[in-house]
């Protein structure tokens, strides 16, 4: 049976990116939106559905959501706060003045 690709959507009722795989939740990223920002508090991915890739496909696609926006980013989470480390063309959603309570400091991130 062909798998179809990951979908991901914003569950504004529910405050959470979800991702699904053929229909099924495979995992979720918390948040909390405050006027122009959105704070990321929890990221979960379903044990089934483990090593494929889709926290960080979540993840991405609930940062490029928040950039579309015109929101700035709070990586409480810490996944989310790692994948911001190791891409560094996010960087720039975290507010400057922000960036050193969550270990982000500079350009370390490689794509």
């Amino acid at each position: 049976m062909q798998q179809s690709e990951p979908q991901v959507a914003d569950n504004q009722e529910a405050r959470r990116f979800e991702i699904t795989v053929d229909g099924a939740l495979a995992g979720f990223a918390d948040y909390r939106l405050a006027g122009p920002r959105i704070s990321f508090t929890h990221t979960e991915i379903d044990p089934a559905f483990e090593g494929r890739r889709l926290g960080s496909t979540l993840v991405r696609a609930a940062l490029d959501a928040a950039r579309d926006a015109g929101l700035s980013v709070l990586p409480f989470c810490p996944f989310v706060q790692r994948f911001i480390q190791r891409h560094a063309d996010y960087l720039d959603l975290v507010p400057a003045d922000q960036r050193a309570r969550f270990s982000l400091d500079g350009g370390e991130g490689s794509e």
